[in-house]
């Protein structure tokens, strides 16, 4: 992008990283995953493909002074996401931002780098399940050409409700990419104009 860089850093999940993205998993979701499923997706598993978001400007933890001295001067992990390619599908497993990082854009950035990721992979479609209750984030999908195509009945387990399958097809076309491109350069632009914002300024979307 010729405006410069965006002030996060988007990058593969590393063994390192589990310990971060477990305090997000555990705030994000009424039963979430374990470490070991972590580390089974980054080690065993040869179909995934996990990342994480970092922003660049670094935060101290001032409370413990060993942390402090651990984290001091590490960019902080905002937001991580994932998906399976099995095939010529990929199937999104996972995606989550730090309660306090949420309203920023940081969800739809963690999909746009896994679609991007897919096409390079070869993928033509791109699925996930998503709560039927859950509109800011079907909204977000539905953005990115997603379309409901079917329901899983009682699929989640903490409450029995029903979660939608959606799914944007024909991702390698020149028609999508080009639509890719047009929302991936707004994001862009967003992204850095709500980073020259004053601080606690409100963020206009919740994702």
């Amino acid at each position: 992008m010729s405006d410069g860089p965006i002030p996060y850093i988007v990058e593969p999940m590393r063994w390192d990283d589990i310990a971060a993205v477990m305090e997000i998993e555990r705030e994000s979701f009424p039963l979430p995953w374990s470490s070991y499923t972590y580390r089974h997706e980054l080690t065993e598993n040869k179909h995934s493909y996990y990342i994480v978001v970092r922003s660049r400007v670094p935060e101290v933890d001032r409370r413990v002074w060993w942390k402090r001295l651990l984290r001091l001067g590490a960019l902080p992990i905002v937001g991580y996401g994932g998906f399976w390619l099995i095939a010529d599908e990929a199937h999104v497993s996972t995606l989550a931002v730090a309660q306090k990082h949420r309203g920023k854009g940081l969800g739809e950035l963690l999909l746009v780098h896994m679609i991007e990721q897919a096409m390079s992979m070869s993928a033509v479609m791109v699925t996930l399940e998503v709560r039927v209750s859950n509109h800011v984030a079907q909204n977000l999908y539905q953005k990115y050409g997603f379309v409901v195509t079917g329901t899983r009945l009682r699929y989640y387990r903490d409450n029995d409700e029903d979660a939608h399958i959606m799914t944007v097809e024909r991702i390698a076309s020149p028609e999508y990419r080009k639509k890719f491109a047009d929302l991936q350069a707004a994001l862009w632009s967003r992204l850095r104009n709500d980073a020259k914002q004053p601080a606690g300024q409100k963020a206009v979307a919740p994702l």
